[in-house]
């Protein structure tokens, strides 16, 4: 570890620095520029004057100092040696301070690198003592950073399975397709009733086909498309009408039913392409995961500045930890891939960041097997 020097010594080495500065310029001007300070000093400070020598009673020539000039030069020159010593502590500690915060840097840097890079370091094992305040910031910053790179790689792990397992069921409808395809093709006298079932399992296969593909475009597009709101005041009432009715014939497959109540004239501030997307997703989600033979609620109602609007349905109870995991990308309620429930994990997660975008909120609760989807927006007035 390299020595310091403590204030007092840098001070008196200043100080001896200064005299020897002195001494030099002395040097200077008496020694190598012939006597110029000897003459300087004999014209500016002396006094001759003749006086008679009481001992032989001649005239002579008497030399003597001017002392009020000389305590004038002795008074300057110590104001001015005053003047260049602290000029010159102030830019020697000046120096030395400088270096001491970069040489701090230079070890925090070191200790931070050290512990960061580390997996298993203990920063009390790192970092100094009068570093106890950092130590404990950087414990903090490295255990979010930690759990931000868990969440990453179990986003990447999803969606890696994700691609791999819709990459195995783009298979089966396909191989489906050319298979009745083929039977209709090689048999052109097939009776119009087999036809028309093999017609409409080879329609029903291709619908499923198209929604693999989906998966795959929304898992493509989901990180490449920037989203840029273009916002406009939104009667929420005939979008909800107009959503419902879209989704009559996935209603009816299983015999479920919406119930909307929005009031008259309520009205939100937004993006209708990208809030029609929202609770299309949340939707579909709700009617996947209803049992058959229920009602579906909509709900739209004024709270304070916001338009808070639910959807509930009737089903499976969501288990607790699972409710905070919904939202998050590529995350499916149902983890087998037997069903056609669910899709790539997306569409929550979308709807989530398109909520947030207009400044809104969205929230699922679940007991009971009911489970409801809350989003809260601005009110437009």
């Amino acid at each position: 570890m390299k020595n310091k020097l403590t204030t007092p010594i840098k001070i008196l080495l200043s100080f001896v620095i200064g005299l020897i500065s002195c001494y030099l310029i002395y040097y200077l001007m008496d020694v190598i520029l012939n006597g110029f300070f000897a003459d300087w000093f004999t014209n500016n400070y002396i006094i001759t004057r003749t006086g008679i020598d009481h001992a032989t009673g001649k005239n002579i020539s008497i030399s003597e100092i001017n002392w009020p000039a000389f305590k004038n030069l002795i008074f300057t020159s110590m104001i001015i040696l005053v003047a260049l010593v602290s000029i010159l502590v102030v830019l020697i500690s000046h120096y030395y301070a400088r270096r001491e915060v970069r040489d701090s840097i230079t070890r925090t840097g070191q200790y931070i690198n050290t512990y960061m890079t580390q997996n298993e370091a203990d920063a009390a094992e790192i970092f100094p003592a009068d570093y106890l305040e950092l130590s404990a910031q950087m414990v903090r910053l490295k255990a979010s950073l930690q759990q931000h790179q868990q969440i990453l790689q179990d986003e990447a792990r999803r969606k890696d399975d994700l691609i791999t397992y819709l990459a195995h069921d783009l298979k089966t409808p396909l191989t489906s397709i050319i298979g009745y395809l083929s039977l209709l093709d090689e048999i052109p006298e097939m009776p119009s009733g087999q036809r028309e079932r093999y017609v409409r399992i080879t329609l029903d296969k291709a619908g499923r086909l198209e929604d693999l593909i989906n998966e795959f475009f929304d898992i493509v597009r989901y990180n490449l498309q920037q989203i840029v709101l273009e916002k406009e005041p939104i009667d929420l009432q005939y979008m909800l009408i107009q959503l419902t009715d879209e989704f009559y014939p996935l209603l009816s497959a299983q015999n479920n039913t919406i119930e909307l109540n929005v009031r008259d004239g309520l009205a939100i501030y937004g993006d209708p392409a990208r809030l029609a997307r929202v609770f299309n997703n949340i939707l579909k989600n709700a009617i996947a995961y209803s049992y058959p033979d229920t009602i579906i609620k909509i709900d739209a109602v004024l709270t304070g500045q916001q338009a808070v609007i639910s959807f509930e349905n009737r089903g499976r109870t969501i288990p607790q930890q699972k409710l905070t995991s919904v939202f998050e990308k590529f995350y499916r309620l149902d983890e087998a891939r037997t069903t056609s429930n669910g899709g790539a994990g997306l569409g929550l997660a979308i709807a989530k960041d398109i909520v947030t975008l207009h400044d809104g909120d969205i929230s699922v609760t679940s007991d009971n097997e009911t489970t409801i989807f809350t989003v809260s927006l601005p009110f437009f007035n």
